[in-house]
């Protein structure tokens, strides 16, 4: 019962697939209570996903790129819950555009930095109202330190999203909110198949993995992501903890 007591707000759960998905229905075995969020035409598809967890979930419809949604999430929230312990930041979008980088637009660039680098810190202030001493903030990031085949924009968006994860932990750390990411590596999720050559990582990751790679088995990064969010990490805050199989160490 890792987050018995806690209170939980989940972004990014589309299918069974998610890893949000399995960090939600992890967090309920350990004891939580979970608000799902969503919005527009998958309002739908995450309430009808959110009855297949172990307790039914209400979903908050938030548009993270919507001011309107943002300033009113804490009293929306406030219709479920009096409180927020932790909130997972699983939220990433780049138009097809955004994977060529040489002809990429600047609409593109800016849609995928909005959406998958400002989100967290948008997230982050508008449900502070309702966290307190002890906060967890928990973000989903594919290692942005290097130049990836076909990832492009987005790569450029995931090192915005790990920079501004560093700057959140610094101006939340005084309020006692903890600030943290991780890197996981490639899962068949609805977000990855949508990214165009991505099973190129999908075929070789395994391979380079010290630990082994399965890249059907979200079960790991999620686990990482409700240890964050529980009280064993009190001290650590700004930290990118890599679930990849140990790729990341690899020369």
């Amino acid at each position: 019962m890792l987050l018995e007591g806690k209170k939980l707000l989940i972004t990014g759960v589309l299918m069974e697939s998610s890893i949000a998905f399995h960090v939600a229905r992890l967090a309920q075995e350990q004891g939580a209570e979970v608000i799902l969020t969503s919005f527009g035409r998958t309002m739908r598809i995450t309430q009808t996903i959110a009855r297949r967890l172990p307790k039914p979930a209400p979903v908050v419809e938030l548009d993270v790129t919507d001011t309107q949604h943002l300033e009113s999430l804490a009293e929306r929230l406030g219709e479920h819950t009096d409180r927020l312990d932790g909130v997972l930041h699983s939220i990433g979008f780049a138009p097809e555009g955004a994977f060529n980088f040489l002809e990429g637009t600047w609409e593109d660039v800016a849609t995928a930095m909005q959406v998958s680098a400002y989100s967290l810190k948008a997230l982050s202030v508008a449900a502070l109202p309702l966290m307190g001493e002890g906060g967890s903030v928990v973000g989903l990031t594919f290692d942005a330190r290097y130049a990836w085949p076909v990832y492009d924009w987005m790569g450029v968006a995931k090192a915005a999203f790990e920079s501004t994860a560093r700057y959140c932990a610094r101006d939340l750390g005084p309020k006692g909110v903890r600030v943290n990411l991780v890197a996981a590596g490639p899962v068949k999720t609805t977000a990855a198949k949508s990214i165009p050559g991505f099973e190129q990582f999908e075929e070789h990751w395994g391979d380079k993995a010290p630990l082994g790679w399965d890249v059907t088995d979200p079960v790991p990064t999620a686990q990482a992501c409700v240890a964050l969010l529980s009280d064993w990490f009190p001290a650590t805050t700004g930290e990118i903890v890599h679930v990849d199989g140990g790729v990341h160490a690899m020369g």
